[in-house]
């Protein structure tokens, strides 16, 4: 048994940052894709960790190839991706200034999640002195200064830098988080960044559990390769990008990309349709003791409040109803797809940084337009309370809210009311507590062990 072996290796042109399993699912295989349609010599990526450089140690081991795995309801398809010419952890600064300085990259991609592209303001601040004194960031806006400033004193040109994470107008978020940092730190360089530097908002869409040991063995039996790294991810995939390139880029339509003008449409559809589903699945899911998304959906209660919001958002959407059909059949074919283990634990995480946009977005839509916002909706805010109070969540983000809740775990009125307050302080959300109060008092009656007892027993 051998480990996954290069057969080709294309020059570094990519960089990028938040190497884990989405963007080897998505963008790598996106631009594998373009590497096998092209006559040229391809595109390669050096992949930089974003957090731990665990995933960086385990792919270098094998040369940074990798099985992909596409697990369809009636089987898998395995296939080699060798465009992650090389990894790093994110943390060698040397490296990573390294790549960001070499004239030949062209692009530089970012999974970072929700909740890295507003890191708290004592982070940034710290950074901000690493940064002056020489010293590398911890931050993604943090390393991707740093790198742009390494780029323009070597004179490297210019670069497009593409947020590949699921918000709302990410290119326009990852230049305000960037272009603000820089300015802090050196006025010249924010200048050259908004004269060189392009930022690309994209809308990403590929289902992709965190890998198993059983994913392992799989891959081991059906390749013969002792791949310690695999990755699982659906058939379906989808990718909109607009904005520019000035350096040039993969030719990634060969894989299906669409490069349009206005990418905020598919942007709406997807965050208010597939995320908005995946959070309520979650939170609702857990609570009535489901681990993946797939038995989310066999229960009849969380498919039929997916419906319910589901009907809610489309009022919102600026696409014709054929369209919202033919969105809505391939997500219920991929949510009930039980091959494709999404645990319901790994979506439910940073639900204070994915909520705004999954539900309250879509919620304010409806109100702009004279509709109030649906219970479907409250249901799914409703859920992610009790969901932190029982502590089932890893966010950061709300341990302050979490703390305050607990202090009056049965007054739905006080939970709704500050927990609504907190996602949107601006208070523009109409009725929305009081609908949220109301669906706190109907989980609470339908879950049959969603107790008192049992969430402060949770602690």
């Amino acid at each position: 048994m051998t480990s996954p072996q290069r057969t080709e290796r294309h020059p570094v042109r990519v960089v990028h940052l938040g190497l884990g399993a989405f963007h080897r699912a998505h963008q790598a295989w996106y631009t594998q894709r373009a590497n096998d349609a092209s006559d040229g010599e391809g595109w390669g990526i050096a992949a930089f960790t974003g957090r731990s450089p665990r995933a960086a140690e385990v792919l270098s081991a094998q040369d940074a190839v990798y099985t992909l795995v596409e697990r369809g309801p009636g089987g898998d398809l395995a296939g080699v991706i060798q465009t992650v010419t090389s990894v790093a952890d994110g943390g060698d600064v040397d490296r990573w200034r390294g790549a960001m300085a070499d004239p030949a990259v062209a692009v530089l991609t970012l999974t970072v999640t929700e909740a890295g592209y507003r890191p708290p303001s004592g982070d940034l601040d710290a950074d901000l002195e690493r940064l002056r004194s020489g010293a590398g960031a911890f931050t993604a806006p943090g390393r991707i200064v740093d790198g742009l400033r390494a780029r323009r004193n070597a004179g490297a040109g210019p670069l497009a830098v593409v947020s590949c994470d699921n918000l709302p107008h990410n290119g326009a978020v990852t230049s305000d988080a960037v272009s603000g940092l820089a300015r802090r730190l050196d006025p010249a360089l924010a200048a050259w960044i908004d004269a060189e530097i392009s930022f690309v908002s994209t809308m990403v869409d590929r289902i992709t559990p965190a890998t198993t040991d059983a994913d392992r063995e799989t891959v081991l039996r059906l390749t013969g390769v002792d791949d310690a790294a695999p990755v699982v991810t659906e058939p379906f995939s989808e990718w909109v990008l607009s904005g520019a390139f000035p350096a040039g880029r993969p030719g990634w339509e060969a894989g299906g990309a669409q490069f349009v003008d206005d990418v905020e449409p598919f942007e709406r559809r997807k965050l208010w349709l597939l995320n908005a589903g995946h959070s309520l699945l979650a939170y609702l899911g857990l609570l009535r003791g489901h681990a993946t998304v797939a038995e989310a959906m066999a229960d009849e209660q969380c498919s039929t409040a997916l419906e319910a919001l589901w009907q809610e958002a489309r009022t919102e959407l600026p696409f014709d109803d054929a369209a919202v059909d033919a969105a809505l059949a391939a997500l219920r074919d991929r949510f009930t797809n039980a091959r494709i283990e999404h645990r319901l634990a790994q979506i439910a995480t940073d639900g204070s940084q994915k909520l705004g946009p999954r539900i309250l977005d879509p919620a304010r839509s409806r109100l702009h337009a004279g509709r109030e916002p649906g219970a479907a909706q409250a249901g799914v805010i409703a859920a992610w309370i009790l969901h932190l109070l029982g502590d089932r969540s890893a966010d950061p983000g709300a341990e302050a809210l979490t703390a305050r809740l607990r202090q009056h775990p049965d007054d739905d009125a006080a939970l709704a009311a500050e927990t609504v307050a907190e996602l949107a302080p601006s208070g523009d959300l109409g009725s929305l507590p009081d609908l949220v109060r109301e669906q706190l008092g109907a989980l609470r009656a339908t879950t049959t062990f969603l107790t008192t007892e049992s969430l402060r027993g949770a602690h």
